[in-house]
């Protein structure tokens, strides 16, 4: 009898392995997060009726969580600087979800001005009496050499990405201790666990996020039912290449690229809302191979080490040779 079970143990691991091997090269999220869309609870009964506020709600995967959000009966507040940007989401919100008017509020909002955030927090609780949810998702990325890169666009990187998402959760989160429930969700970067070159400056204001929002997680222990939770998407389809910074402050992108290769937004903002309406604390959203390249830097790091210096020194050259960052990997580089 113990022979059997044995062997049978010895066929099984093998198979159970297998299995999860064979799964882990189509996913594009990390297990957690995988595991949570299938047997866990959905957003539109997790999430339906509650207050979001989604900064950076005028393009990207801001825009598509408001439209999600919507579909799932969320009330929302939006922010972005556009306003005209932040109307045209509002009545396409309108136009495919069951909400009304006065369930979507359009606030503006620049991240850059921090003595404005305690105004536009009272405004958004005053509106809706409370704030159940905030998805700090405003920013902007960078594509441009360390050697050539002005330390003002360094210094922007980090007001912006990081301290303006500071700043805001600093003015949410007294509200959200005083009533002993909410969640904080912070868009971060794979680039956040693992940096990349062309992306000096956004990876450190990715890490200093991650390093913020970890320790915040700690220190918020007497209030369990509040969720501090970090996004890492990997290449998503939106617009941040088309606005990210340069070697200059005021100096745009050459070559956005084709983002045909990169994970539909939609996608990446379903994971989402599976992961908020399950309390994820980490997300992992990309598809492969990037979800393995960072499952490397987790367990692997001296391999990691290799494969960050071989793919870096093609991307860097194929930038150098005008190539688009994104599409560097899939692409040859030019010869001269």
């Amino acid at each position: 009898m113990d022979c059997c079970i044995v062997s049978a143990l010895w066929c099984f691991i093998p198979l159970y392995l297998l299995i999860h091997f064979l799964c882990f090269i189509f996913v594009d999220a990390d297990f957690t997060l995988l595991w949570a869309s299938v047997i866990g609870h959905r957003p539109e009964s997790k999430l339906k009726g509650l207050v979001v506020w989604v900064t950076g709600a005028s393009s990207g995967i801001g825009e598509e969580l408001a439209y999600q959000l919507a579909k799932c009966g969320s009330r929302l507040i939006l922010s972005a600087r556009r306003e005209d940007e932040l109307n045209r989401v509002k009545r396409h919100c309108l136009d495919y979800a069951g909400l009304h008017d006065e369930d979507i509020l359009v606030l503006p909002l620049d991240l850059l001005e921090r003595t404005s955030h305690e105004e536009k927090t009272k405004a958004a609780i005053q509106y809706f009496g409370h704030i159940d949810i905030l998805i700090n998702n405003g920013g902007r990325s960078q594509r441009s050499l360390c050697l050539e890169t002005s330390v003002d666009v360094y210094q922007a990187l980090m007001e912006l990405n990081f301290l303006g998402t500071v700043s805001i959760t600093k003015q949410v989160l007294p509200h959200m201790t005083q009533r002993g429930t909410g969640s904080i969700v912070t868009v971060s970067s794979v680039v956040g666990l693992a940096g990349a070159p062309l992306a000096t400056g956004y990876s450190a204001s990715k890490h200093a996020l991650q390093g913020f929002f970890n320790s915040l997680r700690t220190e918020l222990t007497d209030y369990p039912n509040l969720l501090i939770s970090t996004v890492c998407p990997g290449p998503v389809q939106s617009q941040i290449v088309h606005n990210a910074f340069t070697e200059e402050l005021n100096k745009p992108v050459a070559i956005a690229g084709n983002q045909e290769h990169k994970m539909p937004t939609s996608r990446c903002v379903r994971l989402m809302l599976v992961g908020i309406a399950n309390n994820v604390k980490e997300m992992w959203i990309a598809q492969q191979p990037f979800l393995l390249f960072y499952y490397a830097w987790q367990y692997t790091p001296t391999f990691a080490w290799f494969i960050t210096n071989m793919l870096g020194r093609k991307r860097v050259q194929n930038f150098k040779a005008g190539v688009d960052a994104d599409s560097a990997y899939f692409t040859k580089p030019k010869t001269s």
